[in-house]
């Protein structure tokens, strides 16, 4: 028995308390993007769709794992998490591999490693750590967010030292959500958003040439067609020429000719538009849906604060890179390197998303758990 009287779950009860809908749904929404990766080859298993299956595989049981761990031990441990990815995120600064001008990466073994994409998930399990336990009066504090400020600052500055701005604007918009969550009022946000706005000459003229050309792209994409407008312009008729229906698996005429960049990266879902459609884009954008609402009830059902927290977060985490990036090939927001969770190939990605799932799923089997206070009891 717990402090509370709640039962202790065995090791086989967790088992047996494994959402198997919620597993099926990613592997679903996984073998979608293997096939795109596929295709994206030119109808050859390699480079990306063998080596995208591999990772997932291990991220499978990885997710599984971290879903039968005890949640109290995720509680105990968030901030030492936290702070290691904070320091792989320094490790990129100090002995990190330059690509396509961005320091990005530290080659490990097998995997090129990407440090600011499992910090996106520790910042989500170590601000919901931080709000565990904290009151609604407490929250209406400025000194209770210094704390969380900073934990949401230091990962930020680093990222955008790489530089990447669009993970940096992210970064910080997840920890927004965090914020909202816990019960950082409105009028606290328009705050710092009005203060943003005033900053914007200074952070206009602090940006890199190319990033500014993102911005003129996105206002107006026809003025480089050739050149900065190249990539938006070619995803956007990919997508036309896709009609309702598509033009059939390994049909697509602007991913196969090569004129759509980044297909098996950013661009992949207009990849997948233009080879099956609205249709075949609305059954994938359907399935993310599923899991985002699956997710949310999870949170709703969830005794703590840091359940709640941890659930929602990493719920609020893949609702804004799904949509970030399906706006991005649409032409909705500028280009800023935004991976499609679970279709776009890439190793860390893959794997911040299934530790993501798993604590999810951890939620789930660890409803009845106590941690402290329940998160509804400081309410009036």
């Amino acid at each position: 028995m717990s402090e509370f009287g709640v039962p202790e779950l065995t090791l086989q009860q967790k088992v047996f308390q494994i959402n198997w809908l919620l597993v099926l749904l990613v592997t679903s929404i996984a073998c979608i993007g293997f096939a795109m990766l596929y295709s994206a080859a030119n109808g050859s298993w390699s480079p990306w769709a063998i080596r995208q299956a591999s990772i997932f595989g291990g991220g499978v049981v990885l997710m599984l794992f971290i879903a039968l761990v005890d949640i109290r031990l995720w509680l105990r441990y968030a901030y030492v998490l936290y702070f290691l990815a904070l320091l792989a995120l320094v490790a990129v600064e100090l002995f990190g591999e330059e690509r396509k001008g961005a320091q990005r990466w530290i080659s490990l073994w097998v995997l090129d490693l990407q440090p600011s994409e499992p910090m996106k998930i520790m910042l989500v399990l170590a601000l919901a750590r931080y709000f565990h336990g904290i009151s609604i009066e407490d929250i209406g504090r400025p000194t209770v967010l210094i704390v969380p400020l900073l934990l949401v600052a230091a990962p930020a500055l680093l990222i955008l030292r790489q530089p990447d701005l669009g993970t940096t604007v992210m970064l910080i918009a997840g920890g927004g959500i965090m914020f909202y969550l816990a019960g950082v009022r409105i009028w606290k946000f328009l705050a710092v958003i009005a203060s943003v706005l005033a900053a914007v000459p200074f952070l206009w003229s602090s940006l890199h040439d190319y990033q500014k050309q993102r911005v003129f792209t996105f206002l107006d994409p026809e003025r480089d067609p050739l050149g900065a407008g190249y990539n938006i312009m070619q995803s956007k008729i990919a997508i036309g020429s896709g009609g309702f229906s598509g033009k059939g698996f390994l049909q697509g005429t602007q991913s196969h000719l090569n004129f759509l960049p980044e297909k098996q990266t950013d661009f992949i879902f207009t990849m997948l538009t233009e080879e099956f459609g609205l249709m075949g884009g609305g059954i994938v954008l359907a399935l993310y849906g599923a899991i985002m609402l699956y997710g949310l009830i999870i949170a709703m059902r969830a005794r703590t604060q840091f359940s709640r927290l941890l659930a929602m977060g990493v719920v609020s985490t893949l609702a804004l890179y799904v949509f970030v990036n399906v706006s991005m090939v649409l032409g909705l927001i500028p280009v800023v390197g935004a991976p499609l969770p679970l279709i776009s190939f890439g190793g860390t990605a893959m794997l911040t998303v299934m530790i993501g799932f798993g604590w999810l799923m951890n939620v789930y089997i660890h409803r009845e758990t106590r941690i402290g206070r329940r998160w509804d009891e400081s309410a009036p």
